[in-house]
This record gives C-alpha cells, structure tokens and sequence, in this order.
C-alpha cells in the first residue's frame, strides 16, 4: 500500500452571484480547480505537481492535508481517511503532515517574532514548555542556515529578508519532524542566488528525516532537480505524471512538451523549437468538452474536441508512465 493514496479527487467552488441574479435563477456554477485527480506516493518520495498558475496545483496539495474539504474521492496518509477526520482528530494529525507556504510574509504574523512562530508548533503539538520548544527551535534554525540563531530567533519579520523568511517557514513545518510536506512554491519568492541554497537544505531534511514531499511548482527545471517523480497538472487535471528522468526524456503530453520547451538552457547559441501554447487558459468554471488541452494544442482532432481523453500507460513507454492523451503513441 502507498503511503499516499489520492483517488478521483475533485474539488469544486461555488461561484458567488450578485443579488438580481440569485434571485433570478437557479443554476449554480462552480469553478472546477480538482477534476477527478489521482495518484499514489511511497514513503520518501519527493513528487512534484508542475502546471501554470490556475491549474488546480494548491488546491490538491491543500486538500491532502485537510485545510480544505474536497467535494469528492478519496485521500489516504498512512491509511487515515483524511476528510474523514474530526477537527481535534486533523489537530492531532498535523505532527505528521505539514506545508510550507509559497508567500512567507503573508503566513508570518508580524506581531509575533519568527522563534515564537516556529516554536507555538512545538508547544501546541509536542506540549514542550517555553525553554525547552526555544532550545529546538534554535538547533533547527541553525539547520536550515539562519545564523546567528539565538540572534534571529527575537526578530520579527520584518526584519528579515525574503530568504531569511522562507528558511523560517521551512524551520515552522519541520520542526514537529513530519512525515510528509506539501511544499507549496518554496522557491518562488526567493531571489534566483538563494534558491539552489533553500532547495539544498530541503533535500538535506528529506534525507535526515526521511520525509515524502509533494512538491509544487511552475518550474519544470526545479522538479528535475529536486523530485523523482513528476505530475503535470493542467485545468485541474493530471495530463501526465511518471519517473522525472522518463518524463524528461520522452515528453507525450502536448502540454509537457510545451513547458519543457519554455525551460532556459546555459547555451546561447542553441536554437530550439518552442513549442508555446497559443491562447489563454480556457475557463474553470465551463473547461472545454474532451481534451482540456484542446484549444491550444497544435494536434488536436475531432476526437480530442469530443473524447476526454482516460490518464493510461502508453505501449513502447515505461509502464508507470502516465499521459492523458489521445496521440500519445506519435511521440515515442
């Protein structure tokens, strides 16, 4: 059994009407951000879910730690039914799942210093007293590279830079040495020179913790580096997912071969084929009929414009190799 365990997850908003037309009529609509994703990760794991903003990535990473009820389908940790869960039996959860937020100035109360933000977790959770929650704190600032550690334990974070900051949400979500971290965007508020240093220290914790991570990010490039298994996710579906090493070699989803395409390489001579999607991302609330890809895709025919195509493994592939596409055999 995986250690995670996501099935037909879906996770519809209602869209909020303005008075007249509440009164005038009876059909809801509903952002679509989860349609029926699903996937499955093993302990250790660091599995990244890769797609443009709008593309459901928060959403799925947020409902598999309970901050929000799905609509539908099934999410596992360790075999607990995570929707299933009771408020003070989620509470009691949070020691083993956590997340690192994408924006760490808007998850940082100003008015409390970052020490006493990482250390509530120690005391609310573990039931450490204030010296003791202070001692772990520092140790594990010290770990993730904010130095000098008593020091910036009694600032606020105001006082910090950006990457100061993110290092310290880092610190707040491992601190109660979880089993598993949704890692909601964690370079990307970061300047380029610190990146490489916040991802080190993440892969550092996974391999002193023995963490599962699911990873989200905009940036192909990062997940290579960082995950060994990767998800595209496009208008709250997963268009392909599989080994990263396989998913970069042999690319079957339009989508993915796009966002490849639109990855830099450190030569300025190469002259690549860019394979940029034209147009927009169609709308959530009413996704086009078929292939959601569809209206952008360069391959389209009648039957990606009618047949949503089924997430299945491809003849001639390897067969954890996933792709949501009618044509996927035409690119091996």
């Amino acid at each position: 059994m995986s250690f995670l365990e996501v099935s037909d997850l879906k996770k519809y908003f209602p869209v909020q009407h303005g008075l007249l037309e509440q009164l005038t009529t009876r059909h809801l609509s509903f952002v679509r951000a989860v349609d029926s994703v699903s996937f499955a990760l093993n302990k250790g794991d660091i599995f990244g879910l890769v797609g443009e903003s709008g593309s459901g990535k928060t959403t799925t990473g947020r409902l598999t730690i309970g901050l929000v009820k799905p609509t539908s389908g099934s999410i596992k940790l360790g075999g607990v039914d995570i929707p299933g869960l009771s408020g003070t039996e989620l509470r009691n959860m949070r020691r083993r799942m956590q997340i690192i937020f994408q924006d760490p100035t808007a998850s940082l109360s100003p008015k409390l210093t970052v020490g006493d933000a990482v250390a509530d977790a120690l005391k609310l959770l573990e039931g450490l007293d204030n010296a003791s929650a202070k001692e772990e704190v520092i140790k594990m600032f010290e770990y993730v590279g904010l130095s000098p550690a008593a020091e910036l334990y009694g600032r606020y974070p105001g006082n910090l830079s950006g990457g100061q900051k993110q290092r310290v949400v880092i610190a707040r979500a491992l601190i109660t040495s979880p089993e598993y971290v949704v890692a909601d965007e964690p370079v990307a508020m970061v300047d380029v020179s610190v990146r490489a240093q916040i991802l080190d220290v993440m892969r550092g914790m996974h391999e002193k913790l023995g963490l599962t991570y699911l990873f989200i990010t905009h940036d192909l490039a990062v997940a290579k580096y960082l995950c060994n298994r990767v998800g595209i996710m496009y208008l709250g579906k997963i268009a392909e997912q599989g080994d990263t090493k396989e998913i970069f070699r042999i690319p079957l989803h339009p989508y993915t071969q796009a966002l490849l395409a639109a990855v830099p390489v450190p030569d300025p001579s190469a002259k690549r084929d860019k394979k940029i999607p034209h147009g927009e991302i169609p709308d959530a609330i009413n996704p086009p009929p078929g292939c959601r890809f569809n209206p952008r895709c360069p391959y389209a025919t009648d039957v990606c414009r009618t047949e949503e195509p089924p997430l299945r493994a491809v003849d001639g592939a390897h067969p954890t190799h996933l792709v949501a596409c009618h044509w996927a055999e035409k690119f091996l």
